[in-house]
């Protein structure tokens, strides 16, 4: 980022609506400089040859696509900040899980566009210009958007007790309800892993820290007990969920029975 403000770089296949982002980016303050890329392959040879703080990128083109595109953003040695701007809300969980720091839907508005170059702007403040704090990677994954009636909705992952498959989708059942999320379960499992879920069954994840006890059924099986439900626990995955659980305990990380 320079001191005059954000080299952004935006791509769209469609001549309409590149003019039109570049025209809103452009009337931004924060913005220095933009640069328009008619396709990925465009985009690709225009980073290569000099250095940009954001990508605004399109979803939806030949070729290449914007989540491919931002996938191959990510390995570069200092990549750019992604934000998506599409016509489909169906990718967002994609687009966090490749760490963009926000989703604009078509057609976009000067306030959202707002927010999403301060949040930019924060990720390419050089380190001197940042205000004294603990600096870590940002954590795309530790809430996901929930869309419902033309409005976004992001529900915090350390608010999900367990996660039930609900064929391409899954339900995150937490204290504020069950919500619905377009993403395959084993796709969730990847992210949300290290942050303390298991796989307990083939339909189901819980957070180790939301369950209470372990529990048989009427038939033999094995519940795990949380506050908002039984999850069932296979005999596939019994011991190892069994042996996590015991970890967490040993480093005092399961909540107490209120």
């Amino acid at each position: 980022m320079t001191g005059a403000g954000l080299r952004v770089l935006a791509v769209d296949d469609v001549p309409a609506a590149l003019d039109d982002l570049c025209s809103l980016l452009r009337e931004a303050p924060e913005v220095a400089e933009v640069t328009a890329a008619a396709s990925p392959l465009t985009a690709l040879k225009l980073i290569q040859n000099g250095q940009f703080d954001a990508v605004f990128l399109d979803i939806s083109m030949p070729g290449l696509d914007g989540l491919e595109l931002g996938s191959l953003l990510r390995k570069l040695a200092e990549p750019p900040v992604i934000v998506y701007v599409t016509a489909f809300d169906e990718h967002a969980v994609a687009a966090f899980g490749i760490g963009a720091v926000d989703y604009l839907l078509k057609p976009v508005r000067s306030e959202r566009l707002a927010e999403a170059l301060a949040r930019v702007t924060r990720m390419a403040m050089p380190p001197a210009e940042e205000p004294p704090r603990a600096h870590s990677t940002p954590d795309a994954m530790a809430a996901l958007p929930v869309e419902s009636g033309g409005r976004t909705r992001y529900i915090r992952r350390s608010d999900v007790q367990f996660v039930e498959a609900h064929g391409d989708y899954v339900r995150l059942h937490s204290p504020s309800g069950v919500h619905l999320v377009r993403m395959p379960i084993s796709r969730l499992e990847e992210y949300w892993e290290s942050a303390g879920f298991v796989r307990t069954h083939r339909g189901f994840l819980v957070a180790l820290a939301a369950v209470r006890e372990l529990r048989s059924d009427s038939v033999g099986g094995l519940l795990a007990h949380t506050d908002l439900g039984d999850v069932p626990v296979s005999r596939r995955h019994a011991r190892e969920l069994r042996e996590r659980l015991l970890h967490a305990a040993q480093r005092g990380e399961l909540e107490q029975p209120s």
